[in-house]
Protein backbone atom coordinates (compact mmCIF):
# COMPACT_ATOMS: atom_id res chain seq x y z
CA UNK A 1 0.00 0.00 0.00
CA UNK A 2 1.49 3.27 -0.81
CA UNK A 3 1.53 6.65 0.89
CA UNK A 4 -1.17 7.61 -0.96
CA UNK A 5 -3.74 5.18 -0.80
CA UNK A 6 -3.57 6.01 3.18
CA UNK A 7 -4.28 9.71 2.78
CA UNK A 8 -6.50 9.60 -0.03
CA UNK A 9 -9.14 6.97 1.83
CA UNK A 10 -10.47 9.11 4.95
CA UNK A 11 -11.70 12.47 2.42
CA UNK A 12 -13.57 9.41 0.17
CA UNK A 13 -15.06 8.39 3.19
CA UNK A 14 -15.37 11.87 4.52
CA UNK A 15 -17.04 12.29 1.04
CA UNK A 16 -19.55 9.63 1.45
CA UNK A 17 -20.65 10.00 4.82
CA UNK A 18 -21.18 14.06 4.08
CA UNK A 19 -23.68 13.03 0.93
CA UNK A 20 -25.07 10.19 2.80
CA UNK A 21 -25.99 13.47 5.71
CA UNK A 22 -27.44 15.70 2.71
CA UNK A 23 -29.49 12.56 1.52
CA UNK A 24 -30.93 12.48 5.06
CA UNK A 25 -31.80 15.88 5.31
CA UNK A 26 -33.51 16.06 2.04
CA UNK A 27 -35.59 12.99 2.64
CA UNK A 28 -36.29 14.25 6.17
CA UNK A 29 -37.26 17.68 4.34
CA UNK A 30 -39.27 15.77 1.81
CA UNK A 31 -40.82 13.97 4.60
CA UNK A 32 -41.90 16.77 6.71
CA UNK A 33 -43.47 18.54 4.41
CA UNK A 34 -45.24 15.62 3.21
CA UNK A 35 -46.79 15.44 7.11
CA UNK A 36 -46.95 19.22 7.15
CA UNK A 37 -49.73 18.78 4.02
CA UNK A 38 -51.58 15.87 5.51
CA UNK A 39 -51.95 17.79 8.64
CA UNK A 40 -53.46 20.50 6.84
CA UNK A 41 -55.62 18.11 4.73
CA UNK A 42 -56.61 16.73 8.44
CA UNK A 43 -57.61 20.04 9.32
CA UNK A 44 -60.25 20.28 6.27
CA UNK A 45 -61.37 17.00 6.95
CA UNK A 46 -61.98 17.38 10.59
CA UNK A 47 -63.88 20.71 9.97
CA UNK A 48 -65.79 18.57 7.38
CA UNK A 49 -67.11 15.57 9.47
CA UNK A 50 -67.83 17.90 12.41
CA UNK A 51 -70.20 19.83 9.67
CA UNK A 52 -71.86 16.65 8.86
CA UNK A 53 -72.08 15.71 11.82
CA UNK A 54 -73.96 18.73 13.11
CA UNK A 55 -75.80 18.69 9.80
CA UNK A 56 -77.27 14.77 11.05
CA UNK A 57 -77.80 15.68 14.80
CA UNK A 58 -80.15 18.70 13.90
CA UNK A 59 -81.61 16.85 10.88
CA UNK A 60 -80.76 20.64 9.35
CA UNK A 61 -79.50 21.10 6.06
CA UNK A 62 -77.81 24.29 7.62
CA UNK A 63 -77.29 23.61 11.30
CA UNK A 64 -75.85 27.18 12.01
CA UNK A 65 -76.89 30.37 10.43
CA UNK A 66 -75.76 34.29 11.25
CA UNK A 67 -78.46 36.95 11.46
CA UNK A 68 -77.37 39.35 8.73
CA UNK A 69 -80.10 41.84 9.10
CA UNK A 70 -81.48 44.58 12.39
CA UNK A 71 -85.04 42.67 11.64
CA UNK A 72 -84.89 40.72 14.77
CA UNK A 73 -83.47 43.57 16.94
CA UNK A 74 -83.31 43.99 19.98
CA UNK A 75 -83.45 40.34 20.71
CA UNK A 76 -81.11 39.12 18.46
CA UNK A 77 -78.29 41.46 16.59
CA UNK A 78 -76.76 41.30 13.06
CA UNK A 79 -73.70 39.10 13.84
CA UNK A 80 -75.32 36.49 15.98
CA UNK A 81 -74.92 32.88 15.24
CA UNK A 82 -77.73 31.08 15.87
CA UNK A 83 -77.37 26.93 16.28
CA UNK A 84 -80.20 25.75 14.68
CA UNK A 85 -82.74 22.24 14.85
CA UNK A 86 -85.29 20.66 12.76
CA UNK A 87 -86.36 17.86 15.05
CA UNK A 88 -89.18 20.21 16.54
CA UNK A 89 -92.09 18.64 14.55
CA UNK A 90 -94.79 20.67 16.17
CA UNK A 91 -93.80 24.49 15.51
CA UNK A 92 -95.72 26.93 17.80
CA UNK A 93 -96.19 31.03 17.81
CA UNK A 94 -93.66 32.73 19.18
CA UNK A 95 -90.64 29.93 17.94
CA UNK A 96 -87.81 31.64 15.98
CA UNK A 97 -87.76 29.91 12.91
CA UNK A 98 -85.08 30.42 9.46
CA UNK A 99 -86.82 29.75 6.58
CA UNK A 100 -85.79 29.44 2.46
CA UNK A 101 -88.11 30.98 -0.02
CA UNK A 102 -87.77 29.16 -3.73
CA UNK A 103 -85.10 32.03 -6.09
CA UNK A 104 -84.07 33.50 -2.79
CA UNK A 105 -80.66 32.44 -2.16
CA UNK A 106 -80.15 33.44 1.68
CA UNK A 107 -82.45 32.05 4.48
CA UNK A 108 -84.81 34.33 6.56
CA UNK A 109 -84.41 34.07 10.59
CA UNK A 110 -87.99 35.41 11.53
CA UNK A 111 -90.84 34.64 14.48
CA UNK A 112 -93.41 33.20 13.82
CA UNK A 113 -96.70 34.91 14.70
CA UNK A 114 -99.22 32.85 13.08
CA UNK A 115 -100.15 29.10 13.13
CA UNK A 116 -102.68 27.82 10.65
CA UNK A 117 -104.05 24.19 10.08
CA UNK A 118 -105.18 23.73 6.42
CA UNK A 119 -106.41 20.54 7.27
CA UNK A 120 -103.34 18.37 5.78
CA UNK A 121 -100.22 20.57 7.48
CA UNK A 122 -99.69 23.41 9.50
CA UNK A 123 -99.12 26.42 7.72
CA UNK A 124 -96.69 29.14 9.30
CA UNK A 125 -96.66 33.09 9.04
CA UNK A 126 -93.83 34.79 10.39
CA UNK A 127 -92.57 38.69 11.20
CA UNK A 128 -89.27 40.11 11.90
CA UNK A 129 -89.64 41.44 15.14
CA UNK A 130 -88.05 45.03 14.30
CA UNK A 131 -90.39 44.74 11.49
CA UNK A 132 -93.72 46.64 10.72
CA UNK A 133 -95.81 44.05 8.72
CA UNK A 134 -95.64 40.38 8.57
CA UNK A 135 -93.33 38.33 6.15
CA UNK A 136 -95.75 37.42 2.78
CA UNK A 137 -94.50 40.43 0.68
CA UNK A 138 -91.11 37.89 0.87
CA UNK A 139 -92.50 34.90 0.18
CA UNK A 140 -92.76 33.27 -3.08
CA UNK A 141 -95.35 34.83 -5.78
CA UNK A 142 -99.28 33.42 -4.83
CA UNK A 143 -97.51 32.11 -0.95
CA UNK A 144 -99.47 33.45 1.64
CA UNK A 145 -98.14 31.12 4.50
CA UNK A 146 -94.75 28.60 4.78
CA UNK A 147 -95.24 24.87 4.86
CA UNK A 148 -93.17 22.56 7.01
CA UNK A 149 -90.61 21.97 4.37
CA UNK A 150 -89.83 25.27 4.13
CA UNK A 151 -88.28 26.11 7.29
CA UNK A 152 -84.27 25.30 8.04
CA UNK A 153 -84.82 24.74 11.27
CA UNK A 154 -85.83 26.32 14.47
CA UNK A 155 -83.32 28.41 16.62
CA UNK A 156 -82.51 26.36 19.58
CA UNK A 157 -79.61 28.99 21.32
CA UNK A 158 -77.41 32.06 19.92
CA UNK A 159 -73.84 32.83 20.65
CA UNK A 160 -73.83 36.80 20.45
CA UNK A 161 -71.35 38.53 17.73
CA UNK A 162 -69.89 35.40 16.71
CA UNK A 163 -70.76 35.52 12.85
CA UNK A 164 -69.29 38.84 12.75
CA UNK A 165 -66.46 37.17 11.28
CA UNK A 166 -68.92 35.92 8.88
CA UNK A 167 -70.37 39.12 7.58
CA UNK A 168 -67.30 41.19 7.56
CA UNK A 169 -65.90 38.03 5.31
CA UNK A 170 -68.59 38.52 3.37
CA UNK A 171 -68.35 42.28 2.69
CA UNK A 172 -64.77 42.32 2.18
CA UNK A 173 -63.60 38.78 0.15
CA UNK A 174 -60.07 40.30 0.14
CA UNK A 175 -60.01 39.25 4.12
CA UNK A 176 -61.33 35.73 3.49
CA UNK A 177 -58.07 34.73 0.94
CA UNK A 178 -55.75 36.47 3.81
CA UNK A 179 -57.38 34.78 6.93
CA UNK A 180 -57.74 30.98 4.81
CA UNK A 181 -54.04 31.83 3.82
CA UNK A 182 -52.82 32.93 7.21
CA UNK A 183 -54.41 29.49 8.42
CA UNK A 184 -53.42 27.61 5.97
CA UNK A 185 -49.67 28.85 6.18
CA UNK A 186 -49.71 28.56 10.43
CA UNK A 187 -50.85 24.82 9.51
CA UNK A 188 -48.03 24.01 7.14
CA UNK A 189 -45.23 25.90 8.59
CA UNK A 190 -46.07 25.00 12.80
CA UNK A 191 -44.93 22.24 14.56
Amino acid sequence: MSHRDVNTRPVVEEKKTTETVLSWKKWLLKRESLLQVLNLLLVFASALVIWKGAIAVSLSESPVVVVLSGSMEPGMRRGDLLVLSNRTKQLRCGDIVVYKVQNREIPIVHRIIEVHDDGNEPLYLTKGDNNFFDDRSLYSPNTFFLRRGDIVGKSIFIVRWVGMVTIIMKEHPFLKLIIVGFLSLTVLLGE
